[in-house]
């Protein structure tokens, strides 16, 4: 008796395929893979606070003076193997972050943040020929997180007591091209998380990151190569055999990449 591998077996049915079932979502997102992107890096950024206790200082002399902290940041997708990833910042080898920043007083909230997303992500030198300042697709608004007092701790609402909130962090959707240069400053790496190590994941994360996937749960993916052919959709195909996602240092300490400074 012949024993056919596990691995190779496949139903002679074919699957049934049941009625449209997209009412009320959004349109489709298009996923690049993550190869279709380069990455560099660039000058330090240093931070601006040596500790917790000072950044909660400077929030609260920004509150007496302009009001309510305003914070956009970025959630920023493409795939590997066609599974959604996102690109993070991780600071000091532990602390995790969205690109994007705290807008200035001054400045109008799409215009800021295009400028915020530069200062964290567009590149320098030769490798930024062609890439023009502010050249981010901003998408929808995914989340709000409030921050009721001058202290760590943010929620996805504002508790009832709280009439002055002293910092909103908006969590947008950047939707991006099929190719970008990117950039990330040399004290810090940029990562490509899977979803899968996102999800349910406080405690590496923290409860904004592990988020993430419920906030993309409402859209549909199609998957597209490097040649720009669609070749998995929502659900789409499983990964492939043995494949696990795990997260990538795409530039930084750790990475294989050469700095920004003209050469080769």
């Amino acid at each position: 008796m012949t024993t056919i591998p596990l691995n190779v077996m496949k139903s002679a049915y074919p699957p049934t395929i049941p009625l449209d079932f997209n009412s009320n979502q959004p349109q489709k997102v298009t996923l690049y893979p993550l190869s279709n992107y380069t990455f560099g890096v660039k000058e330090t950024q240093p931070e601006e606070d040596p500790s917790v206790i000072a950044r909660l200082k400077r929030l609260e002399e920004h509150y007496n003076e302009h009001g309510m902290r305003r914070t956009c940041e970025g959630i920023l997708v493409c795939h590997e193997h066609n599974h959604p990833h996102i690109l993070m910042l991780q600071i000091a080898n532990a602390f995790f972050k969205l690109p994007g920043d705290y807008l200035r007083p001054e400045d109008e909230e799409g215009k800021g943040f295009k400028t915020r997303l530069d200062e964290r992500l567009a590149p320098v030198g030769r490798i930024g020929e062609g890439e023009e300042a502010g050249d981010w697709q901003i998408g929808e608004c995914l989340a709000q997180w409030w921050r009721p007092n001058f202290e760590t701790f943010m929620y996805p609402f504002i508790p009832a007591h709280v009439t002055r909130p002293k910092e909103c962090k908006k969590l947008y959707f950047i939707h991006l091209p099929r190719t970008k240069v990117l950039s990330v400053p040399k004290n810090m790496k940029l990562l490509a998380v899977p979803l899968f190590e996102l999800y349910d994941n406080t405690a590496r994360y923290g409860p904004q990151l592990s988020a993430i996937p419920h906030l993309l749960s409402r859209y549909n993916f199609e998957f597209v190569d490097e040649d720009g052919q669609v070749v998995a959709m929502t659900p789409g195909t499983g990964a492939p055999e043995g494949y696990v996602p795990k997260t990538k240092v795409l530039a930084g300490d750790d990475a294989d990449m050469k700095e920004e400074n003209g050469t080769s």
